[in-house]
């Protein structure tokens, strides 16, 4: 374990409980040369199960920012839900295609949304069927709160200009997965 921001908090230096010698390698050795070289071979299940481990830590830590704040009517689901809203009105069709969301839970977490004040829901004056949804003033105000939050976050993340690199190629490879995947589910690899 390692002390993160000198402040007694331990991190966790493995993934569920392995370590990095522990995953599939290729040496040089195996391929020719002399002296072996360690390289992790990461297949896209180990990338999924990475990426579910990710959100769940990250929803756990969304939890204990919303307990600070005194929140508890809606869990870290809803809170990004509201983060997805951000500060356009959109229909909930809008916000499916914004956040990935089951359509019978984004419609559990409107009406929790809705009950607990956080976002209003108008009916389109287009359509009487549907409605346009945006955040209240107690939901940008959570929504604020939060992104203030993060930021400590990301100072502990993003040192310099290295780390700040390396958060742009996980994310632009977090979209490529996103994009590779999506279209070979669509059309086949």
């Amino acid at each position: 374990m390692q002390k993160l921001l000198h402040e007694g908090v331990e991190v966790e230096t493995s993934f569920d409980g392995y370590h990095a010698a522990d995953f599939p390698e290729i040496t040089a050795e195996k391929q020719g040369h002399r002296h072996p070289v360690h390289t992790v071979v990461v297949t896209h299940f180990e990338l999924a199960r990475m990426i579910e481990r990710v959100n769940r830590r990250f929803a756990s830590l969304l939890r204990t920012e919303m307990t600070k704040l005194g929140v508890e009517d809606v869990g870290p689901a809803q809170a990004m839900v509201l983060m997805a809203i951000g500060d356009v009105e959109l229909s909930v069709g809008e916000l499916l295609d914004r956040g990935h969301y089951v359509g019978s839970n984004i419609s559990y977490y409107l009406k929790q949304l809705a009950d607990g004040g956080y976002i209003d829901r108008v009916a389109s004056q287009r359509d009487k069927r549907s409605a346009r949804i945006r955040l209240t003033e107690k939901g940008e105000q959570l929504c604020a709160n939060l992104r203030d939050a993060g930021g400590a976050y990301n100072r502990v993340l993003a040192r310099d200009a290295d780390d700040l690199r390396n958060l742009e190629i996980a994310f632009q490879t977090l979209h490529r997965l996103e994009l590779v995947w999506g279209n070979a589910a669509r059309y086949g690899i």
